[in-house]
């Protein structure tokens, strides 16, 4: 991938459009953050799921290759006769907790995110002309293969945030439960754009 995120230009971008960073002294106060890259190939991992927080009077800063973007097979096999849902880029606060994706631990959405609805079962994802829709859609962050990195995204997304390897998302979710027991079971998200930077 051509694009590599960057904190300080991650953190410039979410002030210049009012979102919250989160910066508690406590430290692990975490802000997960995906970024949609320009690159539009379907059904790759070709995105970043970033997280930060404030420890020790410093950043600490991870990202992860991953996708934003459902896979082929449920962009041409929406689970919704509204369409197959792709995450509306912006700052979704208190949105999830950490619950159940399929039966293990993940980040499973708790509060309302903006989807659009992408209705004409292509491989192309389309977010202009389309309807939006807010609410509770199962849009989770997640894993996708359980032993290995996952070359194709696949089924891994109907419209997740999905982490290409399972060992990334593993160290993410030990982040996340130790942010839960300084601040409670709750998380927000935010989802940018290449175009942003």
């Amino acid at each position: 991938m051509a694009f590599r995120p960057d904190l300080e230009k991650i953190i410039s971008v979410m002030s210049d459009k009012g979102y919250v960073v989160f910066k508690d002294a406590r430290g692990h106060d975490l802000n997960i953050v995906g970024i949609r890259t320009q690159d539009n190939t379907a059904n790759r991992f070709n995105d970043w799921i970033s997280v930060f927080y404030w420890f020790d009077k410093q950043w600490t800063f991870f990202a992860f290759p991953g996708t934003t973007d459902p896979g082929t097979f449920y962009r041409q096999n929406p689970l919704s006769v509204s369409g197959t849902a792709i995450m509306k880029p912006g700052q979704y606060r208190r949105a999830y907790k950490i619950g159940r994706h399929r039966g293990y631990k993940a980040l499973q959405q708790a509060g309302s995110i903006a989807v659009f609805r992408d209705t004409n079962r292509d491989a192309v994802i389309d977010t202009t002309g389309v309807k939006e829709e807010t609410g509770i859609n199962a849009i989770n962050i997640h894993k996708s293969n359980a032993h290995r990195a996952s070359t194709l995204v696949g089924k891994w997304s109907a419209g997740c945030q999905v982490f290409q390897d399972p060992d990334h998302f593993g160290f993410f979710l030990t982040l996340c439960e130790r942010a839960k027991e300084k601040y409670g079971n709750i998380f927000s998200y935010t989802l940018l754009e290449e175009l942003d930077f």
